[in-house]
């Protein structure tokens, strides 16, 4: 569906950008291809490895309304992945995490629905269900934002959706590469907050094919949720570096044990597929039939996805395959 279409991603510079854009090169044959983020240098860095014709690089930040604007003109489909992401960085600068998150997510929002935008997919966290940080918050803030955009395109018809997911394995962000510099640096023993914590874990490539599906299923307001598995940290290190020893450092403010994809109150509005979960809009328009023809059954009331309560487990062996896949 990407062959001969305008794509542009927010934030593109980042670990998800990047695996998007190659996957997006690779596979397909798109007529434009927008990296829109405020680092220039990373652009740089990255053009030196995408210099496609197709590639364009636009210096822009979300909160910036009037370069959305001018930035979607022309484009077809939307990937919103800029945010502030850190959870002690937008505890400790909350003004700047709810102008990126919230006011940005508006900005972009608007800007899709001037410039006739088809689709756009928003990238979440499973932080944004029952949030206890800001970070989570203002990504459950942006969550809405989204999903009633649909009640705001009218007749322009511009569709949006949210993905959320948990750890992604190849990113900057996750435990994966701390640990390995770590190890790498010659420490005698790991930092782990709790030996209970669990994390869902999921690859860059997986994510990325995982987004690409939801452009193609979503009808608009959906929250897609991938079934993926969960790992308890201190099993996690354990595989990383197995004769390393573990010191227990305590949870660190604004983070949970374990996190949540699809809470409680969402299972009278989700849909479980094969491979996903669908949170369903409560729009009056919005149709459940599509999924359920999919072979989709809704799941019961009071049903809960968690790190904690998960079917699928991920296995040292496995992890370490998803670590290499990832070049980590």
């Amino acid at each position: 569906m990407f062959n001969d279409k305008s794509i542009l991603i927010t934030g593109g510079t980042g670990s998800f950008g990047r695996a998007f854009t190659a996957m997006l090169l690779r596979d397909y044959t798109p007529r434009r291809v927008v990296i829109y983020s405020r680092d220039e240098f990373k652009q740089f860095e990255m053009a030196q490895s995408f210099d496609a014709p197709c590639m364009r690089y636009f210096i822009g930040d979300v909160r910036d309304a009037q370069r959305l604007e001018m930035a979607m003109r022309e484009i077809d489909y939307v990937i919103h992945a800029a945010a502030l992401k850190q959870v002690p960085t937008a505890e400790y600068n909350p003004f700047e995490c709810i102008r990126t998150n919230v006011m940005g997510a508006e900005n972009v929002v608007r800007a899709a629905i001037s410039n006739g935008v088809v689709k756009l997919v928003a990238l979440s966290t499973d932080k944004a269900a029952n949030p206890i940080n800001l970070y989570g918050a203002s990504k459950l803030a942006s969550d809405k934002i989204f999903v009633s955009a649909n009640n705001l395109s009218g007749s322009v018809g511009t569709r949006f959706c949210a993905v959320r997911y948990g750890n992604v394995v190849g990113s900057r962000g996750s435990v994966v590469p701390f640990f390995r510099k770590l190890i790498d640096n010659g420490t005698k023993n790991l930092p782990i907050t709790d030996k209970r914590m669990t994390r869902f874990w999921i690859t860059l490539e997986q994510g990325v094919k995982f987004v690409m599906s939801c452009f193609v299923v979503m009808q608009g307001g959906e929250v897609f949720v991938p079934k993926i598995p969960s790992m308890k940290v201190v099993d996690l290190a354990k595989a990383m570096a197995p004769k390393l020893a573990h010191e227990v450092i305590g949870i660190r403010p604004g983070e949970k044990l374990h996190e949540v994809m699809v809470p409680e109150d969402d299972s009278r509005n989700t849909i479980e597929l094969k491979d996903r979960f669908v949170i369903e809009p409560a729009f009056a328009w919005w149709s459940r039939e599509p999924y359920l023809m999919s072979g989709g059954e809704p799941v019961k009331e009071g049903f809960r996805y968690s790190s904690d309560n998960n079917t699928e487990w991920l296995s040292g062996k496995r992890l370490k395959e998803m670590i290499a896949e990832s070049g980590n």
